[in-house]
C-alpha cells in the first residue's frame, strides 16, 4: 500500500504545531484497540502526522476513517500514504471544523493531540456532545490528571466537572517520553471518554457553565465571595453549600447549586 513512498518522504515535526510523532507501533496499537467505537461507524483521526495511528485504523472494518491535519506537509504526505481515503482526509483545523461535514449520525474521535490546543480540542468535543460518542486521545499527563480528577483532588477544576458533566472519563495508560519524535519534555497518558446519558442537565446550563467557571477561576476563594457577581446574596444567605471552595462540590452539587441560584434571583 505504500510501496511509492520513498525511505525520504518524512514530515518534519513542527514546534509551533505542538507536534510530536509517536514512534512506538506497540503504543499505537494499544491506542487503537482502546477505542470500542460500539456507537458508532464513522472516526475522526486528529493530527495524523506520519500515520503511525492511521494504519491501524485502517486495518478496522467495522469503522470508516477520516483524518484532519492542520500541517500542509503532513496532508501531502498522508495523500500519498493513503490515495483511498481521498475526500475522508482534510486539511483544515480541527477547531474550525464543522462537525456536520464528517456525519450528521454520532461518530468517535482518536488522536495524538497536539499538547498546545488540547483543552481547546475537549472544549469543541464539548460543543459538540451530541455527535462525539466516543473519544481516545493522548494528551499531557496534566491534562489527562484534570480530565479524570474527583472533588477535593487539586487537580479537579473546570474540564474536569463539564467533561464528567457529560463523558464518562478513563484514566487509560501513561506513555514515556522516548516513544516520539522529537521527546516531548512531560510524561503523556491515553484516556478515553464515552459519552454517558446525560443529554440535558438538570438545571439552567448556561448558568451552570457560568457558576462552575466562576467557582474555579477563584478556586482559593470560597463560592460565596467567587460568586458574588452572579448570587443574590441576601436570598443566598444562610446557603452552606457558598462556605465551601468550588474544588469540594461534586457535579451533582454544583447541578443543584445551580438550581437554587435561579430560584434566588
Amino acid at each position: 500500500m505504500h510501496q511509492f513512498l520513498s525511505l525520504m518522504d518524512k514530515v518534519r515535526a513542527k514546534k509551533f504545531l505542538g507536534q510530536h510523532f509517536l514512534t512506538d507501533k506497540n503504543i499505537a496499537v494499544k491506542i487503537v484497540n482502546s477505542l470500542s467505537a460500539d456507537n458508532c461507524k464513522k472516526v475522526l483521526e486528529v493530527g495524523p502526522g506520519m500515520g503511525i495511528l492511521s494504519d491501524f485504523l485502517l486495518q478496522r472494518e467495522d469503522l470508516e476513517t477520516w483524518m484532519i491535519d492542520l500541517d500542509t506537509e503532513s496532508y501531502h504526505f498522508l495523500q500519498k500514504k493513503y490515495p483511498q481515503l481521498g475526500g475522508r482526509l482534510i486539511n483544515g483545523d480541527f477547531l474550525e471544523l464543522d462537525f456536520n461535514r464528517i456525519s450528521r449520525q454520532p461518530f468517535c474521535i482518536i488522536g495524538n493531540f497536539p499538547y498546545n490546543i488540547s483543552s481547546q480540542i475537549l472544549f469543541k468535543v464539548l460543543e459538540n456532545r451530541g455527535l462525539v460518542t466516543e473519544v481516545v486521545g493522548m494528551f499531557q499527563k496534566e491534562v489527562a490528571e484534570r480530565c479524570t480528577a474527583s472533588p477535593g483532588n487539586k487537580e479537579y477544576g473546570i474540564l474536569s466537572v463539564f467533561l464528567q458533566a457529560y463523558y464518562n472519563v478513563e484514566y487509560l495508560f501513561t506513555v514515556k517520553a522516548g516513544v516520539f519524535n522529537p521527546p516531548p519534555k512531560v510524561l503523556s497518558a491515553v484516556i478515553r471518554l464515552t459519552r454517558n446519558e446525560t443529554k440535558t442537565l438538570d438545571c439552567d446550563e448556561k448558568l451552570f457553565w457560568q457558576v462552575v467557571k466562576a467557582g474555579f477561576n477563584q478556586r482559593r476563594k470560597t463560592l460565596r465571595n467567587a460568586l458574588s457577581a452572579i448570587i443574590n446574596k441576601e436570598k443566598m444567605a444562610a446557603e452552606p453549600m457558598l462556605d465551601l471552595r468550588a474544588e469540594r462540590l461534586s457535579i451533582a452539587d454544583f447541578v443543584n447549586l445551580t438550581q437554587l441560584i435561579s430560584s434566588h434571583k
